[in-house]
Formats: structure tokens, sequence, C-alpha cells
């Protein structure tokens, strides 16, 4: 193991010298596409192989969702691939350009990161979203999959290196760890710091934990999406109902759903019933706190102070109601994780507010938390959402994938 891993990080590392062009790129992209088009009854076969062991060890309902590829999902991953085709390569751009008076001419340039490894679970899209972006982009990818789809996430990475050998470009900008063993994800975090320049983690908290506490190498990525949904007093009814009904129940089991509503005290009864009765209409549970409990005249089940902390990923919420527009920040910034976090109101100012001071990397205002979604930015796709301080924050698509050097030229100037 340890023999064959060091190679994928030497192949990969010659495979980031190389550079090429915009036009070469596209072409690449191109017959990818066309060949997953190709092979899609082959890649749905493959599907199955994941889904039939998956039922097996008895997946849960929505971790098969994440796992299904269908047509339609594999239309999806078609059109994600023709959208990042249309956008503009980021690498070898001037950012800025200035003079100096001691005769020195700067330019910053956008740069490759280098060569980025993917550690992921479940969902088979990544591999072709992340193996295009990051190839866009100019930075070789390291893939590993989890498990419960290695044969979707195979023949979808093969495809892609038939598709740069078809085009004369280096198959290991894009190579696939197809080891099972459980200690493969510790030597990448641990033992491949010479050859990967970022991990980037796509999973459950258990996975993104681990690699958060083991990695010797740099990470983008966030641990869990606690996204809240705040109605403010002056939120509009339909709007609230509406936006909360998609943040919700669009589909429950990714990142960005609403996981706690919050409810000004003046509108629980106007609006808020309506809010909450909606959703028990359409089989989502309702954990409320003390006030909420008293008030709507639905079933509510007692929140606890842990009820505040917890990603459900299934259709079930938490609502609290707050005094005031502080004190839905305040529990925001407590208990959220830098996700995205979204206000309703007809109030201009009160959003303004709300976007400035609570600390989401995505602040929403009259907007589903389910559009936090790099195919929705327009960035094509994404390899997640970061929710760290330092950049890049949000979904990271292509323009995200690069750095910076400083290229700097004069004629003859010495330092004086």
């Amino acid at each position: 193991m340890k023999n064959l891993l060091i190679k994928i990080g030497i192949k990969s590392r010659k495979a980031s010298s190389y550079q090429i062009d915009e036009k070469k790129k596209n072409k690449v992209l191109e017959n990818y596409f066309q060949m997953i088009e190709k092979n899609k009854l082959k890649i749905i076969k493959e599907n199955q192989k994941d889904l039939i062991i998956a039922k097996k060890k008895g997946i849960k309902n929505n971790i098969a969702q994440r796992l299904l590829l269908n047509e339609k999902k594999i239309s999806d991953i078609i059109n994600s691939i023709k959208e990042i085709i249309k956008l503009k390569d980021p690498t070898n751009i001037i950012l800025e350009k200035w003079k100096r008076p001691n005769g020195l001419s700067i330019s910053k340039v956008s740069i490759p990161i280098g060569v980025i490894g993917v550690i992921y679970e479940s969902r088979p899209n990544v591999t072709s979203d992340v193996a295009s972006l990051c190839f866009k982009s100019g930075n070789p990818v390291i893939l590993k999959g989890g498990k419960e789809a290695f044969h979707s996430n195979l023949i979808l990475s093969k495809l892609f290196r038939k598709s740069l050998k078809k085009n004369k470009v280096d198959e290991n900008f894009v190579q696939f760890i197809d080891l099972r063993k459980k200690n493969v994800v510790d030597f990448l975090l641990t033992k491949m710091n010479k050859f990967i320049d970022v991990i980037i983690p796509r999973g459950g908290k258990n996975l993104v934990k681990k690699v958060q506490d083991k990695s010797s190498v740099p990470i983008i990525g966030h641990l869990e999406g606690i996204c809240h949904s705040y109605v403010d007093k002056d939120a509009n009814h339909n709007i609230a109902k509406k936006v909360i009904h998609n943040a919700k129940l669009r589909n429950t089991a990714i990142c960005g759903a609403t996981e706690t509503i919050l409810l000004h005290e003046k509108i629980i009864k106007k609006i808020g019933f309506s809010i909450l009765r909606d959703l028990e209409q359409n089989g989502c549970k309702i954990i409320g706190d003390r006030k909420i409990k008293k008030m709507y005249d639905g079933k509510v089940q007692k929140a606890s102070s842990k009820d505040w902390s917890k990603e459900y990923l299934s259709p079930v919420v938490s609502v609290k109601s707050v005094k005031n527009l502080d004190e839905a920040i305040s529990h925001i910034n407590k208990y959220g994780t830098m996700h995205t976090d979204c206000i309703i109101t007809q109030n201009k100012k009160s959003a303004k507010k709300f976007m400035k001071n609570v600390k989401s990397s995505i602040a929403m205002h009259n907007t589903s938390t389910q559009f936090a979604d790099g195919g929705e930015f327009g960035f094509g796709a994404e390899v997640g959402i970061s929710t760290n301080t330092l950049p890049p924050r949000g979904p990271v698509g292509l323009d995200q994938l690069v750095s910076y050097k400083y290229q700097i030229s004069s004629k003859g100037e010495i330092r004086k």
C-alpha cells in the first residue's frame, strides 16, 4: 500500500509541472462528458453494484439517495461539466498590476495550487465534479472515494483518464485510489505532504473531523452544515412560508438544508404556525423550545440544548423563539457552523445588520439556504463548501482553486 500511494504522489507531482492551454482543457472535458453519455448504462450498472452492497449493510435512506445514480443524476453530471467548460480558465491571469517609485513593475498572477487530495463519501458525482474543476484549474487531483460508492467512482475516474489519454495529456492529472484498506486515509493525511498541497474532505462529521485532527496538509472544508433560517418580525408571510419549506424539505440530506428555524416571538402565531403546519403536513418532525411547544397546537417534541447543535440531514427541524434580531444573531454565532444562515424580513436595515454580524461564510436575505451550492453561484460546480476563516470561503469552485505569485521586472534596479 505504502509504495503504491507514494508512486501515485510522485506521478501527481510530475503532472503538476505540465502547462495545458485552455483549448486543450476544454477538449478533454468535452470528450469526458461525451464518454459519460455514451457509457450511461454501464455507469448505472456499476452504481447498482454499490447500491446492492449498501442495502445489504442496512445503509440509511438519505445516504442511499446520495449514492444513487440514475439518468437524471447522470444528466446533471454532464450539465455540470458543460458549465465548467464555459467558464474561463482561472490560471495565468494578471489579477493586479502596478509600478513602484523604486523602478519595479509588479504583477500579481494566478497559478494552480498544486496537487489536490480529495477524500469523500457517498456521492459519485463528486468524482466527476472535482476531477473536472481541478483539471480546468490546472491542479492534478488524487481521489479517495468512500467504499460505499467504489464501483461508481471507479468507472467515472477511468472515463476521465481515458479522455486525458485520448487528448495526449498526462493521465495522472486524475488518479483514483482503488484500495479499500482502512489505513489508506491515515497515510494520505500524515505521510503524503511531500506530494499533496491541500486536502479537501467531503462527507460526514466523523470523516471531516478525522481529516482536521490528523492532516499534516492544509485543509479546505467544513465540519457540519448547521444552517439557520430566522423569520424576523417584519417578514412577509408568503415569502417566509415558501422559503422555509424549500430550505428544509427540498433535499434534507445536503449540508445547505436548514436545520434550525428561529422565530421572532411577535410572529409565532401570525406566521410561525402556518410555517410549522406546512412542514408537519409534509412529513417533517418538529422539535421546539418551551414556548413553541406551549403555543403551537401541532405535534412538537420538546427540544434540549443539544438539539441546537444537531445536523439532522433528514425531515427533522429544531425551532426556537427569539425576542429580537440580536438574540437570533447571538444564537447563530453560538450554535452555527459558519456555513449558511438566512434572515427573512422586509426590513432592509435588519437584513443588513444580520448579514454583517453573523459569522457565516454565506449570509442570505429572503433566500433558501439550499442555494448554498457552487452551481447556483455560477461556479459550474464545487469541490465543497469552506467554512474556514481564511480564504477560500463558501462554495469552492474554479476561481477558488488557484493561488498566485508576484512577477517583478525592472531595468536592472538595485536596492539602496
